[in-house]
């Protein structure tokens, strides 16, 4: 009986306490509405737009140099998203990280905004990303990797998702792994195949360059597609072509691959190509955007009985998928020697369902994305 009691006690003091504080709260309602009423407009908003204003009035040198300080010293992720956050602080903050972005080194290869997954790698080292498959649903994901790590997905770039039209399948490339159609905003592209698997053309939702016109293919109508550039209305543009070469005699050896691409060439390289002849010497077809790779030929190991290539550890799982991209000879140079040693694109296998891209200049992550895709599936004809 004691304890019932004091319970009902406590209960009736905590309803008083209760209704005390909503009394309480309702009288200060009451007494705050007629002190900000008497108070002029004039003054209130001042002081809300000084509070909202205060980092946009920044000195334009200040802010200037805030943003050359983070974008030099962060060129990977997660660092960069510093430079994100930077530009989302507001309009004059993102207005002034667009041109120091912009302004910063063709050839560095930095993935900040959307814009930046068209724009050429970086030409030192590559860039390592993961490539991770989805076989239920047809899936395919591209992340940037933060660590050495296989498990670790990394910054999330791009998905695509395999679809079949009759005898030919097609890959919408899009920004949004959750949105893969090509009326979606966040379409980028897309890679179609013919009946045999073997010939691929690779298709940008933005004109490669003034004046280009887009496929005249049924799937060629304009979208929606705001990311990469609102100003310019989307379509299909074809920007490269790869094909895999048949093996009708069924001889030993990997498959053979030839791309044919329109790579992004830089505004630097392009406007200083013919003022210093001395420090960049290009060929035409570099200097007009139009580069030729072709698969590096493997070496047979007699010990291991397989074809073997040096992927430096970044391939552990033996597959007919794996594959490394070098340049072609070019005539032109003296010589008629071309670079067919530094690895331009490899891709390989490390797990089940779990890939490899490393990428550099002048391929872009989109163009290094589209040609792994055509790397699945089966190819009868040239195995």
């Amino acid at each position: 009986m004691s304890s019932s009691s004091s319970l009902r006690k406590s209960s009736c003091l905590s309803r008083r306490f209760s209704r005390s504080i909503k009394s309480s709260a309702k009288t200060a309602s009451f007494t705050a509405v007629p002190t900000t009423a008497t108070q002029p407009e004039s003054s209130s908003q001042p002081s809300a737009e000084e509070g909202g204003d205060s980092w946009s009035t920044m000195l334009p040198e200040l802010l200037g140099e805030i943003m050359e300080r983070v974008e030099a010293s962060e060129d990977r992720w997660p660092q960069r998203q510093n430079v994100v956050a930077c530009a989302c602080v507001c309009k004059k903050w993102r207005e002034a990280t667009r041109e120091i972005v912009r302004a910063s080194s063709p050839s560095s290869g930095k993935i900040t905004f959307p814009s930046c997954l068209k724009q050429p790698g970086p030409r030192d080292s590559p860039n390592q990303c993961i490539i991770k498959r989805n076989k239920k649903n047809s899936t395919f994901y591209l992340y940037l990797a933060l660590s050495p790590s296989f498990t670790d997905k990394g910054k999330f770039l791009l998905a695509a998702r395999r679809y079949r039209h009759g005898a030919h399948i097609e890959y919408i490339i899009s920004l949004d792994a959750d949105d893969l159609s090509q009326g979606s905003n966040a379409y980028v592209g897309k890679l179609s195949s013919d009946f045999l698997g073997t010939n691929f053309m690779i298709y940008d939702s933005q004109p490669p360059h003034s004046g280009a016109k887009p496929s005249s293919s049924r799937a060629s109508r304009r979208f929606a597609s705001k990311q990469i550039s609102p100003q310019v209305p989307a379509g299909n543009f074809e920007v490269g072509q790869v094909s895999y070469k048949f093996n009708l005699l069924k001889s030993r050896g990997p498959r053979r691959m030839v791309c044919s691409l329109k790579c992004p060439v830089p505004e630097e390289r392009a406007d200083n190509k013919h003022s210093d002849d001395s420090k960049i010497k290009m060929s035409e077809s570099v200097s007009s955007g139009h580069t030729i790779l072709r698969n590096k030929a493997p070496r047979w190991h007699e010990h291991l009985q397989c074809w073997c290539l040096n992927f430096h550890g970044r391939v552990t799982v033996a597959s007919v998928k794996n594959f490394q991209l070098v340049a072609t000879v070019d005539q032109s140079q003296p010589g008629g020697k071309g670079d067919e040693e530094t690895v331009l694109l490899q891709f390989g296998k490390v797990g089940d369902d779990t890939f490899t891209m490393d990428y550099r200049s002048p391929l872009s992550a989109f163009l290094a994305f589209a040609i792994c895709l055509t790397s699945f599936g089966t190819k009868l004809a040239c195995e």
